[in-house]
């Protein structure tokens, strides 16, 4: 299915887009990637929004990716005597790992790991950033605190703890048993929550067994720190706003999200602007100005996919979410400055034969008259080079793996199709016309980019770049081989 757009849209499921006509539509609609949100649903229930996800995908012949996102650990406060407790500025408040329940003067707090980390001047968020305790004395059983920023603390609110690096593993005990469950289900990425550091990333990859790609989700001011390294050990990155909003001051996300967006372009990853895009739309079937305005600056900033989560997993609007954010895309995309913003921001170091190949592609494109520039791949790794230039014509990824095809529909601007194997650079040039005129891309009368690597069927040989008709009585009177 070729969009009109080169912006990947990824919409999450969930209880209001569960059944097979709801997911159809919200593909047609315009969502290139499938969210399974592990923090919710039982395993059955994934299980069947991954088979009608499949069963979609088979009826429409159109690739479709899946994400698993994994919870991650979750860290929360205990119980409250009577449920809740109003917090004063200025007041001293302890947690600790007294089981009893809460009052006024502290709670309970049953993460070890925490207090071995903190020390005096250390910030503790609780319920998104809502209160805010500063340590003034830790041990290895408590933290007494002052109350910074006071207001309601009730059972079981979540803790961020920013300013330090918490020992503990991306993956906790459940995440480790759905990220088994869903690479056996046969997703097509991961998403790791909770990344700290690069390590992280290499335990989520050894369990995957090379079943899914790795997607590190950048929430903690520690992942920033080590972002450099967390890249280079990841397949993608989703910018995850939410998180890294209560984190940090929330005037600091745009400089960064800016900032991950250009790194991951460079190093030719997928990068998902994630979190509040049209939360709005959630109860309103028309998103604020203000939303519109977010999802269309990081269109402009060259993100790969821009992401929904509620709006499409739970909202009253999800088909009317995914619309506006396909309509706000296509508007971006069709504006002037896009092209000249994304020029502008290609820094780029090319050291590979595959790097001049696909510059080359990107070049003949904006001087020639072609339509697509078509890639031959096993692996995906030219298309995604060929992607990271971001080029004024489509790009069509051919290759005899479903399993590639699924991974790349994440990518920026690239449209994927199945074809059999080749061992002959002609039939090569064949399928790419075959499959850009059936796409729509390209007439007969057309010609296209067709890059590939010789010999065949291997990764990291990108070698070859040609200008071919879409006319095959042409490519058989003129292409050698």
């Amino acid at each position: 299915m070729k969009r009109q757009r080169n912006t990947k849209i990824v919409a999450t499921l969930g209880p209001s887009s569960s059944s097979y006509e709801r997911i159809r539509a919200l593909h047609e609609a315009g969502a290139d990637v499938f969210r399974l949100n592990m923090s919710h649903g039982s395993h059955d229930e994934i299980a069947e929004r991954h088979r009608i996800i499949r069963q979609v995908e088979a009826d429409l012949n159109s690739p479709i990716t899946i994400l698993a996102d994994l919870q991650g650990p979750k860290l929360r406060v205990g119980t409250f005597a009577g449920n809740s407790e109003l917090l004063e500025e200025g007041a001293s408040f302890r947690l600790d790992l007294d089981e009893a329940d809460g009052d006024a003067s502290r709670v309970r707090l049953p993460h070890p790991e925490i207090f071995a980390a903190l020390k005096p001047g250390s910030m503790l968020l609780v319920n998104d950033g809502k209160i805010r305790l500063k340590v003034e004395k830790c041990g290895p059983d408590f933290a007494d605190c002052t109350v910074v920023i006071g207001g309601e603390i009730s059972n079981r609110k979540g803790v961020n703890v920013p300013d330090v690096v918490l020992p503990l593993a991306a993956l906790s005990e459940k995440d480790r048993k759905d990220l088994a469950f869903v690479c056996d289900l046969g997703v097509d990425w991961l998403a790791l929550s909770f990344v700290q550091r690069a390590e992280d990333v290499a335990e989520a990859r050894l369990l995957a067994r090379g079943r899914a790609a790795i997607i590190a989700k950048i929430e903690k001011p520690a992942a920033l720190k080590s972002f450099d390294d967390i890249l280079a050990a990841s397949d993608g990155i989703m910018v995850a706003r939410g998180d890294l909003g209560v984190e940090l001051p929330v005037h600091s996300v745009p400089p960064v999200q800016k900032r991950l967006i250009r790194a991951c372009r460079a190093a030719a990853k997928p990068v998902i602007v994630a979190t509040q895009m049209l939360e709005s739309m959630i109860e309103s079937p028309m998103p604020t100005r203000a939303e519109v305005s977010d999802v269309a600056t990081a269109i402009y900033e060259g993100a790969d996919a821009v992401m929904l989560s509620a709006e499409s997993a739970a909202g009253k609007y999800p088909v009317e979410a995914v619309t506006t954010m396909n309509n706000v895309a296509i508007s971006v995309e069709c504006d002037s400055n896009y092209h000249q913003i994304l020029d502008a921001s290609r820094h780029i170091e090319r050291r590979t034969v595959a790097d001049g190949i696909v510059l080359a592609a990107r070049n003949l494109a904006e001087t020639a008259d072609v339509k697509a520039i078509c890639c031959f791949t096993h692996s995906g790794t030219t298309a995604a080079l060929v992607s990271r230039e971001r080029p004024r014509v489509p790009v069509v990824a051919l290759t005899p793996l479903i399993s590639t095809a699924r991974r790349l529909c994440l990518y920026w601007g690239v449209t994927c199709a199945t074809t059999g194997e080749v061992d002959r650079f002609k039939m090569a040039v064949v399928n790419a016309a075959r499959a850009a005129r059936q796409l729509g891309i390209a007439e007969s009368k057309d010609s296209i980019i067709v890059t590939a690597g010789v010999p065949f069927n291997q990764s990291g040989t990108t070698n070859i770049l040609r200008v071919a008709p879409c006319e095959e009585r042409l490519i058989f009177s003129i292409e050698p081989g």
